[in-house]
């Protein structure tokens, strides 16, 4: 019987050897739930109207308390997601299905894919139980990759993954997890453990949310603005970078006057307070 420990190389093997460790009518049967996954997720990408979520999920539970108000209160200017961002949201999770197809070919037992979830009254989908194993999948950056290799991903989490796990733990009455992940931009793939001493008390944490996203008005800025190097200005920081409300979270920003953006070679800086101008093109969305 196959062992989480060897799924990376595993999968590996089979992909050198182009030899799969299951017999050819099961990898047709692989195929065709990868397909129908695959089906699945472009239907959504292209008939789902709403680019955000009306009710508090699972998988958001680890998202900073303030970004988490505005997903769920925010009624009018609410930021849909740009075309881009779709097609990356669509693309992560290909790769995500495709991480499950390949642990199936490999010979690895692949179970309980997409099973609903349900803590302290709030739902949720894990991914899948891997060779007994509850695992979330994850596409990531060349950085974020890093992390998970390194598996220091639980002292630095701004995307919220280990809350998000440890809620599918918490659900299932495990205490260990794993993240299988797939770096979209080389196509590397690692496994990267985590003990229930790294998760957090997902009840307490939804009991709290509950509380916050209920209030009239939003808690305090989830990060501080950082300086901009020695210029004097001061700019978001990265996590907020991400954020789709940034624009209104910063709306005092400069004055009162809200984000200024700048287009830089490496891209776009968003600065809170402009001491001295940046000789750079300025971003204006009259």
């Amino acid at each position: 019987m196959k062992n989480i420990n060897t799924l990376v190389e595993d999968i590996y093997a089979i992909i050198n050897t182009a030899n799969p460790t299951v017999e050819e009518k099961k990898v047709d049967e692989f195929i065709e739930i990868f397909g129908e996954s695959l089906k699945k997720q472009i239907k959504i990408f292209l008939y789902e109207k709403g680019d955000r979520p009306k009710n508090l999920r699972l998988s958001g539970i680890g998202k900073p308390d303030r970004q988490l108000w505005y997903d769920l209160n925010l009624k009018s200017n609410r930021p849909n997601l740009s075309p881009d961002t779709k097609i990356k949201f669509l693309y992560g999770h290909m790769l995500e299905e495709l991480l499950l197809f390949l642990c199936s070919v490999a010979g690895h037992k692949v179970e309980h894919k997409q099973k609903e979830l349900v803590v302290e009254g709030i739902k949720g989908h894990q991914d899948a139980f891997i060779d007994g194993v509850l695992v979330d999948c994850k596409s990531t950056s060349n950085r974020g990759f890093d992390k998970f290799k390194r598996n220091s991903v639980s002292s630095d989490d701004p995307f919220g993954y280990i809350p998000q796990i440890s809620a599918y733990a918490e659900a299932n009455n495990v205490d260990e997890a794993a993240f299988l992940v797939i770096n979209k931009l080389n196509g590397e793939i690692c496994l990267s453990t985590v003990h229930s001493m790294e998760m957090i008390n997902a009840k307490d944490r939804i009991k709290y949310l509950k509380g916050v996203v209920e209030k009239d008005s939003p808690p305090g800025k989830c990060f501080p603005d950082v300086p901009d190097g020695k210029s004097g200005n001061y700019r978001l920081d990265i996590t907020c970078v991400y954020c789709p409300h940034k624009f209104i979270c910063w709306s005092d920003a400069n004055g009162g006057k809200g984000l200024r953006s700048f287009k830089y070679a490496k891209g776009t800086r968003h600065l809170t307070k402009v001491g001295k101008t940046p000789d750079v093109e300025e971003i204006t969305t009259d």
